[in-house]
């Protein structure tokens, strides 16, 4: 049926008398009549036949007592900060924190009122979990320099001291190919001496290198699709390519829970935005339908163009995309999609090719495939990958690629190494080791997690781990507490998060050794019974196996 629905998108739109446009992405000038007269998809995302493999995803309700007892620890933190503002002012307390200088107090205020006040008396409390300086390769474990504060947190000094062998829980290392030695170090550092480090122009000047062509057509090969094109920054593939894409008069419709990169370029592209509930299907249709139906606001003439923007897996929430159900949705509204791949290229799949060949589907499905080099690969910069017209226009309009100096020779060729590690071409199955190794880790991590009682967000399949803590204190105390017994992990508050679902977030790697997992987990479940961590109330929890209906939904939302 999803074939019958808008495979072959070409004929479609031809047989509805539109034409690509420019940039290669074809305008949808829907009409109430054609919209009426479209074939019904069966709607296979409730019955399941879309998916050729068990989903599963949990997001266990936070404890309504828990919930409580975090309003009142915020509430208190907020009078005491009122207070201390108090003290403030009347000189009675030093003040740290940048504020409007007397003279300014009538201009439009630098900063945003809430969140400077959160900052200065609640962030600051705890800001010594975040910004520790490390000292060594952030691998499996790392070398990190330890800071001392004698001003409650506004400001640090190094101590001298090193603390070394730390279990790296945080880093987006998620194929290992963060390190120093072996054949991506080996590569890196001949193309250093050979080249230098910097380009010092854009590609359409003097930038443009054999290898940068040489990493695009390999990158293509890698993702499937006709072309792809690279850019030096990974926030900027974001924030610089939607606005050439898309713009005035036509739609976006963007996931609740995107990336701040996917919302700037949004924001930046002048189209419509309306937001959907997260990975929520019957959302999404929701808007899809109402935008062909009503049309644009006063004057109901057809989007330009309705682009829906997702990410495979969300680095907050431990989710996947439902990919399989969007693509059959776009098909069936004729829209269009722009993945983000950033954190599940190189880390899903049985070769390493993202969420797409995770489910089993044609590239081609995804109009506009994005991703970045910062997580699997271990370097920096991004790509877009597409048709061949998609991404031509592309050179010629996007911001990042006219302005942008292009991405420095020993990056390149750090992706280079590992991406063809990855897909075998040295001629060893080292990259294909990597991901079975990751895979198994991240299952096997995220059910001990669940057997010992502790609250965990997101896909089973998924190396990002979300572990709820709720409470701002202890945020800052798990942390603390951790890095005592040389495990370095993330806390993510407020506001990367709502303000009551405070958590750490650990980032699982084919670089640990089922050893350090084992360590990680002792300590975990020691600072999680000494913090009083282990809110779930079942500790195993049920599988969530298709098929999918409405109450499932609602289940995964809450």
């Amino acid at each position: 049926m999803t074939e019958s629905a808008g495979n072959k998108n070409e004929d479609c739109h031809a047989a509805n008398g539109v034409k690509p446009g420019r940039n290669g992405m074809v305008k949808n000038h829907h009409h109430h009549h054609q919209y009426q007269k479209q074939e019904k998809v069966c709607h296979a995302a409730c019955n399941g036949e879309l998916y050729s493999r068990p989903f599963i995803e949990s997001f266990e309700e936070t404890p309504m007592l828990l919930a409580v007892l975090t309003y009142m620890s915020y509430g208190i933190l907020t009078i005491f900060g009122y207070l201390r503002d108090f003290m403030r002012e009347w000189k009675i307390e030093k003040c740290h924190t940048a504020r409007e200088r007397e003279e300014q107090k009538d201009f439009v205020p630098l900063y945003q009122d809430f969140e400077n006040f959160y900052t200065r008396n609640i962030y600051m409390r705890i800001r010594d979990s975040w910004n520790r300086p490390i000292c060594s390769v952030p691998g499996a474990t790392f070398d990190l320099v330890e800071c001392s504060s004698n001003d409650y947190n506004w400001t640090f000094e190094y101590t001298g001291r090193v603390v070394k062998d730390v279990i790296n829980l945080g880093s987006y290392n998620y194929l290992g190919f963060a390190e120093n030695t072996g054949a991506c170090a080996t590569a890196a550092g001949e193309v250093t001496v050979k080249f230098g480090v910097g380009v010092a122009s854009t590609r359409q000047e003097m930038g443009n290198l054999d290898r940068h062509e040489e990493l695009e057509k390999l990158a293509a090969s890698f993702l499937g699709v006709e072309s792809a094109m690279v850019f030096g920054m990974g926030f900027a593939t974001n924030s610089m390519n939607i606005p050439a894409l898309v713009g005035k008069g036509c739609l976006i419709l963007s996931d609740e829970l995107n990336h701040a990169s996917l919302v700037l370029g949004a924001r930046l592209s002048s189209s419509t935005i309306r937001v959907f509930k997260h990975n929520n299907m019957q959302s999404l249709e929701k808007l899809l339908r109402d935008a062909i139906v009503h049309g644009q606001p006063r004057t109901h003439r057809p989007w330009k163009k309705i682009l829906i923007l997702m990410e495979g897996i969300y680095s907050m929430e431990g989710s996947i995309i439902r990919l399989p159900e969007v693509i059959a949705l776009k098909k069936k509204y004729k829209a269009y999609l722009y993945l983000d791949e950033a954190h599940s290229i190189g880390a899903l799949g049985l070769n390493g090719r993202g969420v797409v060949e995770y489910f089993g589907l044609d590239p081609k499905d995804v109009d506009v495939m994005m991703g970045t080099f910062t997580k699997s690969f271990s370097a920096a910069g991004g790509y877009v990958g597409g048709r061949k017209d998609l991404i031509d226009y592309l050179r010629t309009h996007s911001h990042s690629a006219i302005y942008a100096t292009t991405m420095s020779l020993p990056v390149v060729e750090q992706i280079l190494t590992s991406m063809k590690c990855i897909m075998g071409k040295d001629g060893t199955t080292i990259g294909l080791s990597r991901i079975q190794r990751l895979a198994e880790n991240t299952v096997y991590f995220r059910r001990r997690l669940q057997e010992m009682g502790f609250i965990i967000y997101g896909n089973n399949d998924s190396p990002v781990v979300p572990m709820m803590l709720y409470m701002p204190a202890k945020l800052g105390a798990f942390g603390r507490e951790m890095l005592k017994r040389n495990i370095g992990v993330v806390g993510v508050g407020f506001p990367a998060t709502p303000i009551i679902e405070s958590r750490a977030r650990f980032c699982i790697s084919a670089a640990h050794t089922k050893e350090m997992l084992d360590r990680a987990l002792d300590v975990i479940s020691e600072v999680g019974d000494l913090l009083h961590l282990k809110y779930s109330r079942h500790k195993v929890l049920p599988s969530l196996d298709r098929p999918f209906d409405e109450t499932t939904y609602e289940e995964n939302e809450e």
